[in-house]
């Protein structure tokens, strides 16, 4: 999978973009297992994509429900047995 991101906020610690070879757009929040660090990405409509890089706050709200596991149903790659904490 190739993650291309189109905005990213440092200061709210998300990006948005699009996977290439899919085409389906994210959102993705860092998170932390202790041994590694990663990425989680949570799937996002075209529309939904649009909308957030048209509006930040909205996308920044989306993400704190991400690393409240609100959206869980949307991950893109299921997380292992050792999951990590969203930082």
């Amino acid at each position: 999978m190739r993650f291309e991101d189109a905005y990213v906020s440092r200061a709210d610690r998300f990006s948005l973009g699009a996977e290439r070879d899919s085409g389906r757009y994210y959102v993705s929040i860092p998170v932390s297992s202790g041994v590694v660090d990663y990425e989680e990405y949570y799937e996002l409509t075209g529309e939904r994509y649009r909308a957030f890089l048209a509006d930040p706050c909205a996308a920044s709200a989306f993400a704190a429900a991400c690393r409240r596991r609100e959206h869980d149903d949307l991950l893109l790659l299921r997380p292992g047995r050792n999951r990590g904490t969203p930082v």
